[in-house]
Formats: structure tokens, sequence, C-alpha cells
């Protein structure tokens, strides 16, 4: 190989070696954080009234209840006459006594009342017999006095025996239990063959006429806004709902819970049932507040919170305080200033500092699914 051959071949690979170094890999661009941001939709912190906000929850409870139990006792129960859930009147007999006992005793009183009766008769024949022999000598003064005394003893047992008479008498009137009031049976603990005692238990507790209604706590504030004869929706267990009407409101706190007592009366219906929870919403009381969508709040193990929008398009987590709540609203108590943009629906899942694409104003509604057409019969 020539000299110049070899400086021509040295010239080629330098230039190859060039060219592949210019053909090389190149450094990526650098993305944009905003345009691989997440569009949310925003609303923002508004003060405005919240109709029906004010909500409180208790317990279904008969407005007056009636407990029942036998007048007498030491005598078995011959029969039960009426179930848990029947509607009884006033005076109507709920179940009877065995009367052989009482029987017996009113035989044997009423025989001793006669007999005491005719010992007081022959008494007072005989302290009649001695009227004006006083001072006379027929008799000492001692046998008269002594004749008209037994006669007055006489007739003093009579009368006691007559009287044990009458109360025996009235006794067997109260083998008869009887309903107290008018109203519906909540409770039967009585069987047949049970003794009549005097224990604590009532054989029947009777809500009178049926009425039930909502005992629920509110706090004093919430009490002022609460008066007799507001109407309230009352929620029912069974997911039913029944309008009723303020009947008491509490006239005093009580100094450790600092809180008032409101009864709602509720119709007399047969889904709505003693011992049931109940939530009411008052709907002519209204609450003032900066709001925000009952979405737009997050709960955790820190409590509740907001996820908030600022003006760089980040997010960022604000602890807050929630009040009273109605039409889909809630008030913040303790939370960012109005005007605040919020991510509406909180279950999102985003972490401090990320970028957003915001889009305010709430959610359009859904549109309605259009129905489905008929199938066509198969023609075969």
């Amino acid at each position: 190989m020539t000299r110049t051959t070899t400086i021509l071949a040295i010239a080629v690979g330098l230039a190859s070696a060039l060219t592949l170094a210019a053909c090389g890999p190149k450094e990526p661009p650098k993305k944009d954080p905003a345009a691989n941001a997440r569009a949310v939709r925003v609303v923002r912190i508004e003060n405005r009234a919240i109709t029906g906000a004010l909500t409180a929850s208790g317990s279904l409870i008969p407005r007056e209840e009636a407990a029942v139990n036998p007048e007498v006792t030491g005598y078995r129960v011959s029969r039960v006459l009426v179930e848990e859930g029947a509607y009884v009147k006033a005076g109507q007999t709920l179940a009877q006594l065995d009367g052989v006992l009482i029987n017996a005793q009113l035989e044997q009183q009423k025989a001793l009342a006669a007999q005491a009766d005719a010992q007081a008769q022959q008494a007072e024949a005989e302290a009649a017999r001695v009227a004006g022999l006083d001072g006379q000598g027929v008799l000492s003064q001692e046998a008269i006095d002594q004749r008209r005394y037994q006669a007055k003893a006489a007739r003093a047992t009579a009368n006691a025996q007559a009287a044990a008479y009458r109360d025996v008498q009235t006794r067997s009137t109260k083998l008869a239990v009887t309903a107290p009031v008018s109203g519906l049976v909540l409770e039967r603990t009585v069987r047949p063959g049970d003794l009549a005692s005097g224990g604590a238990t009532p054989w029947f507790r009777i809500a009178r006429d049926g009425q039930i209604e909502l005992s629920a706590d509110l706090s004093e504030d919430d009490l002022a806004r609460i008066r007799v004869g507001q109407s309230a929706a009352v929620t029912l267990p069974a997911g039913g709902t029944a309008v009723g009407k303020v009947r008491i409101v509490s006239p005093q706190i009580n100094p450790q819970t600092k809180l008032g007592t409101v009864r709602v009366l509720l119709p007399v219906r047969s889904d709505i049932r003693a011992g049931g929870f109940g939530r009411a919403v008052f709907g002519d009381a209204s609450g003032q507040g900066l709001t925000v969508p009952e979405t737009a709040i997050r709960y955790d193990a820190d409590g509740a919170s907001v996820m908030t929008v600022g003006a760089d398009n980040r997010v960022k987590r604000v602890n807050v305080q929630t009040g009273a709540r109605g039409e889909g609203l809630v008030t913040l108590v303790k939370g960012p200033p109005a005007g605040t943009r919020v991510i509406q629906n909180a279950a999102a899942f985003l972490l401090d500092g990320d970028m957003v694409k915001p889009v305010e104003g709430a959610a359009p509604a859904a549109p309605a699914q259009p129905a489905a057409r008929p199938q066509a019969a198969d023609k075969r």
C-alpha cells in the first residue's frame, strides 16, 4: 500500500466516525406538568341559606304510656284475652283471674257478717229492756250499763264484718284486669297460669290512643330555632317518611350535655313502631353560612377536610369543621374563606401538590336513560 492510499483510508475513517457521532442519541425534551394535569370539577365556597338544614335524630317513644298490673294478688291467671299489637278500648278486659278461691271467701264473709248482725240485734234488744230502769233497784246500775256496752260492741263487730264482706265483694270485681285507657298494646308479659303478685314488671304496656312521637336532643342554639307546631319530616327505620308536628320544646337545657329535648308527634300508622330510631328534618328551619356540596367533604383518620385549588392550580388539603346540612349542602363552621375553589368530588384520588385543570361549576345532571325498545317477536 502506498503512502497516498494510507492517508486516504485514514481520512475516510475519520469522516465515518464524525458522521456516527452526529447521529447519536439526543436528550429527551422536558415534560410540561400542565399538559398532563388531570381535569377536575371545582366549586367555590359561598355564603348561602340552607332550607331544612336543621336535623335531629332520636328514639320513637309512646306519647303517653299506661302500665297495667293486677289490683289483687294471690290468684292464678285463667285467661289472657289480648296480644301485643292489639288495639283496645278503655275498660276492656285484658286478662281474667281464677275466682274459685275468692268466691269461697265471699260466701264465708257473707255468713260472718250475717252472724255478727244477728248478735248485734240480740244485744241491742237486751239493752232496750233495761231502758228506764236506772235507779229503780230492779237491776244494779252495773248490769244495766253492761247490757248497753255489749250492744254497742256487738254493733261495731257487725259493722266490721259487713265492711270485710264489702271488701271481698270489691276484690271479686277486680278479677278482670282491664285497660285503663284506649290504645295500642305494646307489650304483654303475662301467661295463663301465672300467679298475680305485686311485681315491678307490668303485665301490659299500652300506648295511649296508639300515638308515637320522636324524642330528639338538640343543642341550645338549634333549640332556639324550634317552635311548638313546627312541621318536621321524620325518616323511619324502614325507609318511609312521616310528617309530624313539634309538640313539646324542652324549657330547660341539661347542664351536663348542654342539650334540650324536642318531641315531634307523628300520625298513627302501622309502620311507626315504638323503640325504633328516626331522623327529623325541620322543613321551615334554615341555616346561614359558608357552604360546599356534601360530596366535597372528605373524611379520614384526621377528620373532615376539603381539597382546595390554589391560583397555581395545585391541590392542597385543608381541615374543616362541618355544621348544618340540607339540600345536598353542608355549612363550614371552620375552614377556608368564601370564594375558595374546592374540588367537588372529594373521592377523587389527589394528593397535596398535584396540579389539576379546574373546571368551575356544578356537574350537570345525568341525562335520562332512553326506555328500552321492546324486542320484536321471532318470525319463523
